[in-house]
């Protein structure tokens, strides 16, 4: 159920409040990264986010924000819709700028859903989260002026500044079943991951151990996955970290919806 009217006033909100959630689109697919790559859930993906990764497989959440405003009943009732699965996916954009995103996972926990959370860490809320799929933002990410995709150069400082919130890292990683999920768009990531491991170890007090971490090739298509995933596993061996496909990558390339 893709959705495309307007919801561009998202554009650089931090804490979203109202009725309903923004999206971008519903749909039914296969988990395509993570632990629980291959699992047939539905994804609910919001529209807003916090930063802007110059990367983003999600354009259309993040830098020119689309979507519908829907209420959290109809929202649950397409969910309820789709008969094959009990897993749900929330992502984005980043669902946890959205205050309603805690009722919508509070209310599909009641009707018994796996609830998956996609989320870029440096925002905690309290809520019916069984799976955060963490994915921290390294300093790669940074739309600086020679890859910003709109090449205004507006949200650069202000992506950099947020990007880590080791607070609310540490709050996830405490209160949830989490994965540690980072994009790798080149070796020199390395070394930025494992200091930041090493701050989310010193500041959570849950032990996290080498295979929470995954490690994941960045790219958009299959062509792009091709030049990165080799590398990126023999990495993820040296390091006794978990590489995670793009599953949905491989299977449908840069297809809308999957």
């Amino acid at each position: 159920m893709p959705v495309a009217s307007d919801v561009s006033g998202l554009a650089s909100d931090d804490d979203v409040e109202g009725e309903g959630l923004p999206i971008n689109e519903l749909f039914y697919s296969l988990q395509g990264e993570g632990k629980l790559a291959g699992v047939p859930s539905v994804f609910i993906r919001t529209s807003g986010c916090n930063l802007r990764c110059w990367f983003c497989d999600s354009y259309h959440t993040s830098w020119e924000p689309t979507g519908a405003w829907l209420s959290i009943d109809d929202i649950v009732d397409e969910v309820r819709g789709y008969e094959n699965t009990d897993h749900v996916v929330l992502t984005g954009g980043e669902p946890m700028i959205h205050e309603q995103s805690v009722r919508l996972l509070d209310e599909l926990a009641e009707y018994g859903y796996h609830t998956t959370v996609e989320t870029n860490g440096t925002v905690y809320r309290d809520a019916a989260i069984d799976l955060a799929s963490i994915s921290p933002k390294l300093s790669s990410s940074t739309p600086i002026p020679t890859r910003d995709p709109k090449g205004d150069g507006e949200w650069e400082m202000r992506h950099e500044k947020r990007r880590i919130n080791l607070e609310a890292l540490a709050n996830l990683i405490d209160e949830y079943d989490s994965q540690l999920k980072f994009v790798v768009t080149d070796p020199d990531d390395l070394s930025e991951i494992d200091e930041l491991f090493d701050q989310i170890r010193e500041e959570a007090d849950t032990s996290v151990a080498n295979d929470d971490v995954l490690l994941m090739p960045e790219g958009m298509t299959r062509e792009e996955l091709d030049e990165k995933r080799n590398d990126v596993a023999e990495l993820a061996i040296e390091r006794g970290y978990r590489y995670t496909p793009r599953l949905h990558v491989d299977l449908w390339n840069d297809e809308p919806g999957t």
